[in-house]
């Protein structure tokens, strides 16, 4: 599961790595190390007027369900649809339509998972997993609409997991899909609704290699607490970090 993560890139840096000549927002959202469920986030799609051009719009993070109707249960839904699972996205009520057509990249400086009780770590112990290269991580997700009662259109986005790989499987069962550069066109592509083909596009090996991962303060369940200093390695004895 990821439930929290890290972005405090410029809008124009993530156009700029995510190729983004289609639309874009009026302005950044501020930085935030502790991004939380229901927090707006920056999604990747492809843009609504031309799909060959991708677009960075923003969304509230946890997937509202096409079913609902009320808007105090749809922001309540939220929290529990910030993760869809790789495995099963294509047959959940809540996903199936968004994965087969409307599917996206989340851009990610980093994301915080918790150590479980049957991983190599303290239970609970957080860690922070970036990209070794200091880029963006390019998290695969789907996005959707919908309107409220009073007319208002909520868009809302879910990060797609799937079981840890290599040594993240120390810390946690469930990982972020990573999805490659080369794979980013026919994922965005809002035409391509063949489930196996999408299936065979969240597949790669070795994801884990990317990144890099090393414990950091408990101060990141709260969260209040908002700062760059939640990203910082701590001494956590042997094995300080993974890789």
């Amino acid at each position: 599961m990821c439930g929290r993560y890290a972005q405090s890139a410029d809008m124009r840096e993530l156009m700029e790595q995510f190729e983004v000549t289609g639309s874009s927002p009026q302005q950044s959202l501020p930085a935030n190390w502790n991004i939380a469920p229901t927090n707006p986030i920056y999604i990747v799609r492809a843009d609504e007027a031309d799909h060959n051009k991708n677009a960075l719009t923003t969304v509230s993070w946890g997937l509202i369900g096409p079913w609902l109707r009320d808007l105090k249960e749809a922001k309540a839904s939220q929290s529990r649809a910030i993760n869809a699972r790789s495995e099963s996205i294509h047959e959940k009520p809540t996903f199936r339509d968004a994965f087969r057509s409307s599917r996206c990249l989340i851009p990610a400086e980093g994301y915080y998972e918790w150590a479980s009780a049957f991983g190599a770590f303290p239970p609970k112990q957080p860690f922070y997993i970036c990209a070794s290269s200091g880029t963006q991580l390019p998290i695969a997700g789907i996005w959707s609409s919908w309107r409220a009662p009073n007319g208002a259109l909520i868009e809302s986005a879910s990060i797609i997991t799937q079981e840890a790989q290599g040594e993240l499987a120390k810390i946690h069962s469930r990982m972020p899909v990573f999805m490659p550069q080369a794979r980013w066109s026919q994922w965005l592509n809002p035409n391509n609704t063949g489930i196996e083909k999408l299936r065979e596009l969240m597949v790669v090996q070795s994801p884990e290699s990317i990144v890099s991962a090393f414990p950091v303060s408990r101060a990141v369940n709260t969260v209040a607490k908002n700062s760059k200093e939640l990203t910082a390695r701590i001494e956590l004895g042997e094995p300080e970090t993974l890789f």
